[in-house]
């Protein structure tokens, strides 16, 4: 069975709805705007209750549909699902809990079961060819950028110190200035990693743009296609961040840089293990370490 690609997908298919949607009248611009606007309110609806909603007839809900680029109302019907998820906010997440009442225990398995359902989607996408075809490129990078902030912060970190555990010449930037500064210097050879999640922060996406304007390899991390990190990144993996809580899960993009973590370390796995060997005595002695 051929492996399912945990990627771009149809990306390339996708309308550039910067593009198609000023291809619209005006009187159908404003009749749409509230949809891409606000796609929570519309995601569910059939074309018949888009229309209905929209004071139009089906026919036409569907024509403009489709003359924005998409082939059929399902495929748009998806797109607003993917742009739903990527403007989530926190009180949005907090909102889709589907656990009634005030049992914490129940509310605390359906994190979980969200966790573990986000790791199975993941799963089910894997292209384990990618990953360790970016395994590859880290080994061969002039520099590596890790790009990311806020709560991505986290997850910068996590890659990076497992990275310079190597002696790989990783570098962060969790900062505005720290994502310019090092965008702006880097260039053909260098590979950069970018994370970021729902609508994207700013500095990530700005410095994935210039770092790629500068013939950068550059790599995302989101967790919906109309991300812009997907849009601008050489490629993109996918990784739900979904959670009936407050914040964000990262379950799944832990599980996708362990995985890329590992094919690292077994890419050359000689050199692996001689540095591996000199980090080993300080993990056994060094003074870092807590002893009775």
């Amino acid at each position: 069975m051929p492996r399912k690609r945990n990627s771009l997908g149809s990306r390339a298919n996708r309308p550039d709805l910067a593009k198609t949607f000023g291809l619209l009248s005006p009187k159908r611009q404003e009749l749409f705007r509230p949809v891409l606007e606000n796609p929570r309110d519309y995601v569910l609806l059939n074309v018949r209750e888009l229309a209905h909603k929209l004071k139009v007839d089906p026919a036409t809900a569907l024509r403009v549909a489709m003359r924005m680029g998409f082939a059929s109302y399902r495929e748009f019907q998806h797109y607003l699902h993917e742009l739903s998820v990527s403007q989530a906010t926190s009180l949005d997440t907090m909102g889709t809990s589907k656990t009634k009442g005030s049992d914490l225990s129940a509310h605390v398995r359906e994190a979980v079961d969200v966790d573990v359902r986000n790791l199975q989607k993941f799963r089910n996408a894997l292209d384990t060819d990618r990953i360790a075809a970016v395994a590859k490129k880290i080994h061969r990078a002039r520099h590596i950028i890790i790009l990311g902030g806020d709560l991505a912060t986290n997850l910068v970190g996590f890659l990076h110190y497992h990275l310079i555990l190597l002696g790989f010449p990783a570098v962060t930037a969790t900062s505005s200035g720290e994502a310019a500064h090092l965008s702006s210097s880097s260039g053909k050879g260098d590979l950069l990693i970018a994370m970021s999640f729902r609508r994207g922060l700013r500095q990530t996406v700005e410095g994935l743009r210039q770092a790629r304007a500068n013939g950068a390899y550059c790599i995302g991390i989101a967790d919906t296609l109309v991300s812009p990190i997907a849009r601008f990144a050489n490629e993109c993996f996918i990784a739900s961040v979904e959670t009936p809580s407050f914040g964000a899960s990262y379950a799944a993009p832990m599980c996708l840089l362990n995985g890329l973590l590992t094919a690292v370390g077994h890419y050359d796995r000689r050199r692996s293990m001689e540095l591996l060997k000199k980090a080993a005595e300080e993990q056994r002695t060094g003074f870092r370490w807590f002893r009775e």
